[in-house]
């Protein structure tokens, strides 16, 4: 079997030492930017080969007004596919009709690495915390599930998030990780691997009932 890796970040991957990271991972350089979080925004497109200029081969995935038609052959053929931020409900129901989401687990099992910060950390999990719905954080329970339990990004850059989380698994959302901003969780499976962050006094934390436990963090 091909080794299964996601990378799943707290907030500002690309341009950071985590997108260095990510490529290392890899079988090659080959990246695919999917920004559907932000409706195919292509001021966030632009930036995504900005940030990577020379150290990858970026291609992108836009859905608006529809997909390629070559998108399955497009994410197998990447080493490394690349999820954005923004909205994470409007992007996993775009996901689904398209038929991306059954696409995203067939290249994860192929070995391509999967990654992404804010909407892009918690799509592959079964729950997140998300500003989805408006500007009041809100418990979403429909993520794509490639692993167990829930994620909260941002955990040191939005005011309200720590609490909320911490509040949401309290009254039986399911438990999780916690990520600040710049800081990664690498799975190898669905098993947490390895915990990095782009500077001293980054954290990423186990969030269980009544529990946060730090987790241990390799500076990159």
């Amino acid at each position: 079997m091909e080794r299964r890796q996601i990378v799943a970040c707290g907030g500002f991957l690309l341009g950071s030492a985590i997108d260095e990271y990510v490529l290392g991972l890899a079988r090659g350089r080959k990246l695919l930017f999917v920004g559907t979080a932000t409706g195919d925004d292509s001021s966030v497109i632009v930036l995504a080969y900005e940030r990577l200029a020379g150290r990858a081969d970026v291609r992108h995935a836009k859905f608006f007004p529809w997909p390629p038609a070559d998108l399955r052959e497009l994410a197998l053929t990447s080493d490394v596919i690349c999820v954005g931020g923004g909205n994470t409900a409007n992007m996993l129901a775009i996901w689904r009709v398209h038929g991306f989401d059954a696409v995203l687990r067939e290249a994860w099992e192929r070995g391509v690495v999967l990654c992404g910060s804010s909407a892009g950390m918690i799509c592959w999990f079964e729950a997140g915390i998300t500003d989805s719905f408006g500007p009041q954080l809100e418990g979403m329970r429909d993520g794509l599930g490639f692993l167990a339990g829930s994620a909260c990004p941002h955990y040191d850059g939005e005011e309200l998030r720590r609490p909320r989380y911490q509040e949401l698994v309290a009254n039986g959302f399911p438990p999780g990780y916690a990520a600040d901003d710049a800081v990664a969780l690498r799975f190898e499976g669905t098993e947490l691997a390895e915990v990095v962050a782009v500077a001293p006094g980054k954290h990423a934390y186990r969030v269980e009932p009544g529990v946060e436990e730090r987790l241990d963090v390799r500076v990159l």
